[in-house]
């Protein structure tokens, strides 16, 4: 078992070695990005990474406060659904009525890889090899899809 702060020190030498190796790549409109903390540039709607000791996730999260305006943009993801999973190459798993640990209400389009640790380095490459190809894919995606969701900034 690790100690918090050795939980701490892992995952930030994990995300620290993964956006090194990210930062090698140009975004899709040939921009340079922040790979692990990505702006959509729509407020509430983010592109996030985890991975914990049997789970790394990658997501397409929004979590406006108003029920409308989350329900207005999945109907927008749902217009570009067909788009997006030709982009990422797969389908994605919908969750459209989910809660975080507060109780806040988050709609989520996400994909998981199970069996994997973020806590043993040995396993750091098939985490990366899982996070790299589907990040780069949700930013080509998102340079084509992105004005159809100006409405919501």
């Amino acid at each position: 078992m690790y100690s918090r702060e050795e939980v701490k020190q892992l995952k930030q030498l994990f995300w620290t070695k993964f956006g090194q190796f990210m930062s090698l790549h140009s975004a899709a409109d040939g921009e340079k990005v922040n790979w692990i903390n990505y702006k959509t540039g729509v407020k509430h709607l983010y592109f996030k990474m985890d991975a914990d000791n049997n789970t790394a996730k990658i997501a397409i999260i929004w979590s406006h406060s108003d029920a409308g305006i989350r329900t207005l943009m999945a109907e927008q993801f749902m217009q570009y659904k067909g788009l997006l999973h030709a982009t990422l190459g797969e389908d994605w798993e919908w969750d459209l009525d989910s809660y975080d640990a507060y109780g806040k209400p988050y709609c989520q389009i996400y994909k998981t890889l199970v069996g994997h640790s973020i806590f043993k380095e040995a396993e750091w490459g098939e985490l990366i090899a899982f996070f790299k190809p589907r990040m780069i894919a949700l930013d080509e995606f998102w340079s084509s899809a992105k004005y159809a969701f100006d409405i919501f900034k």
